[in-house]
Formats: structure tokens, C-alpha cells, sequence
């Protein structure tokens, strides 16, 4: 598998952004500088995270989340150049 990151990744099995193998290997998120690590989604090009919100569900049993704009990067973990 090559180092390339995709523009947008999710941690949700339903999601089409869905990448179990990127997942597997751990993935790095900072937003407006400080690292997350209650990221369920990010989008790199459109510069958005969506973060879960405390430990609250949904009716369908998934983490209620909060989207957030500002600036994003990624990195895989263990290739950290930054």
C-alpha cells in the first residue's frame, strides 16, 4: 500500500470513505494545530473534521458529531515527518 492519503477517510464501516486497511495502520489528525483523537471524519480539500461529541449516541447507535472548518492535515502514523 503506498503513503498517499485520501482526500477524505471515515471511521465508519457504513461510510463509502471507509478504508479499514489506512485505518489499520493508524492515521494522525491535526486540526488548527492540535492533534485529535475523536475524529470520525475529515475532508481534506473541502478543510473540515467532524469530531464525535462527548460520549452521547445517536437513535441508530452511532457517536453524535460536531462538524468543525478550519485547517487539517494527516499524516500515517510512524512516517512522521512533521
Amino acid at each position: 500500500m503506498s503513503d498517499t492519503l485520501p482526500d477524505r477517510l471515515s471511521v465508519d464501516p457504513e461510510s463509502p470513505f471507509y478504508n479499514e486497511e489506512l485505518l489499520a495502520r493508524g492515521i494522525g489528525i491535526r486540526f488548527k494545530g492540535v492533534e485529535k483523537t475523536n475524529v470520525e471524519e475529515y475532508c481534506l480539500s473541502e478543510n473540515w473534521v467532524r469530531v464525535a461529541v462527548g460520549k452521547s449516541l445517536d437513535r441508530r447507535g452511532k457517536p453524535m458529531t460536531m462538524k468543525l472548518q478550519g485547517p487539517v492535515e494527516v499524516w500515517i502514523k510512524g512516517n512522521e515527518e512533521a
